[in-house]
């Protein structure tokens, strides 16, 4: 019998159990996703001329295999968090860590391919994530008056981070439109240099580190107020060791699979759309979508089945660990590229700076201070701030495929 704070942690374990979807569906699909990816090298190896086809089954196959990646790292941390029972917002924060190996594995495959394009693709993705904290926001639970509240953690930490990241993109964004204008005129190209990508990593990959700790510390033993009288016995049917790490191994593998194939994928559509006269920033709104299909699976899932702490967790971790996790990783790894010969440019131009990669990250401003305000002044979104997020976010993005 489930009593109890087992209820709540094997609510938790309900999710991993569940993969995020129901039963074992998830294998199902990222079984077919992997007969789809092999169905599409061969394809490819035969020199057939049917590119669209393999294209698609690459596009469609690796996003099944990295689904099912996500939905393996997520069933290894959420077995984990039920065995330390540690509270939803926590334990869903942990999971959307874990789902960022799977889009990492993608962008690296990506990176070796195009970077430039590659860090297009991450920055986007924190519109993409901001635009669906915005649309998530509208679905909450409401009292009377039209506010949602919002989960302690939320509130007082993740706010913390959209400031911090709100004043880095300002500062980078800054620094690029000056590096830009003042090298116009001379020989030399407007580009970071590897040793720059790694300061700048290095830098906010420590944010990251201290505000995991604090999370952590913080508020990992803290409880809803109907568990203070609840008992704290672990749930009966708590995962193994074993089998959590056999999930951790298993996305990490199928991380890699799919990773490759979406990589091959992004190489064949960005070079399909600039041959068609497209802007390469709608090809990397597409990748962008792809790249957070994981995470917003999960959100949905954990939306249904009425866990919104889970949910807020993972829609507020698409916003905050992009800056913090995707992007200085990202950045290292094309520093790290540049300079080991991967990648054709030098490592004094591993990023070059131009409209496009400017102006992803300058634009990263507005979204972030918007989250920062609606959230900081109250712990509360009410309709007004749910509508200004859904127009400015959305203008955000239109304006970086129309004209960034």
């Amino acid at each position: 019998m489930r009593i109890g704070i087992a209820t709540r942690s094997n609510a938790l374990y309900d999710i991993a159990m569940a993969g995020g979807t129901a039963g074992t569906l998830w294998i199902k699909i990222m079984v077919a996703g992997g007969i789809a990816v092999a169905a599409a090298m061969g394809l490819e190896h035969a020199e057939m001329e049917q590119h669209w086809l393999s294209a698609t089954l690459l596009a469609l196959g690796g996003l099944a295999v990295v689904f099912g990646s996500c939905e393996a790292m997520i069933k290894c941390v959420e077995g984990f968090a039920s065995r330390r029972r540690l509270n939803k917002f926590v334990a869903g924060t942990m999971a959307g860590l874990a789902s960022n190996i799977p889009e990492l594995v993608m962008l690296g495959f990506v990176i070796a391919k195009e970077p430039r394009v590659g860090f297009i693709v991450v920055a986007f993705t924190l519109h993409v994530g901001a635009m669906t904290f915005g649309i998530y926001s509208g679905m909450l639970p409401r009292d009377k008056s039209g506010h949602a509240k919002l989960p302690e953690p939320l509130v007082k930490l993740s706010t913390d981070l959209y400031a911090g990241a709100a004043g880095v993109f300002m500062a980078t964004g800054l620094l690029m439109v000056l590096m830009y204008l003042f090298s116009e005129g001379s020989d030399r190209k407007a580009a970071l240099t590897s040793i720059d990508l790694y300061v700048i990593g290095g830098a906010l990959l420590a944010v990251q580190v201290v505000a995991v700790t604090r999370l952590v510390k913080r508020f990992s033993g803290k409880t809803d107020a109907a568990d203070s009288q609840e008992t704290t016995e672990a749930p009966a049917d708590t995962p193994s060791m074993s089998s959590i790490i056999g999930y951790g191994v298993l996305g990490i593998i199928t991380a890699v699979i799919g990773g490759h194939a979406v990589g091959d994928f992004a190489d064949i559509l960005v070079g399909s759309l600039t041959a068609a006269g497209y802007s390469e920033m709608l090809g990397a709104l597409i990748l962008s979508i792809f790249a957070t299909a994981g995470a917003t699976a999960m959100i949905a899932t954990a939306h249904a089945k009425g866990m919104h702490d889970i949910a807020l967790a993972n829609v507020s971790g698409a916003v905050t660990q992009v800056p913090f996790v995707v992007l200085p990783l990202v950045l290292i790894l094309i520093g790290l590229f540049a300079h080991t010969g991967i990648t054709p440019q030098p490592s004094e131009l591993a990023l070059p700076i131009d409209l496009e990669t400017t102006s992803v990250i300058i634009l990263a401003f507005p979204p972030m201070l918007i989250l920062w305000k609606a959230i900081q002044d109250d712990g509360f979104v009410n309709w007004v701030e749910t509508a200004t997020m859904v127009a400015i976010f959305g203008l955000v993005i239109y304006f970086l495929a129309a004209h960034g």
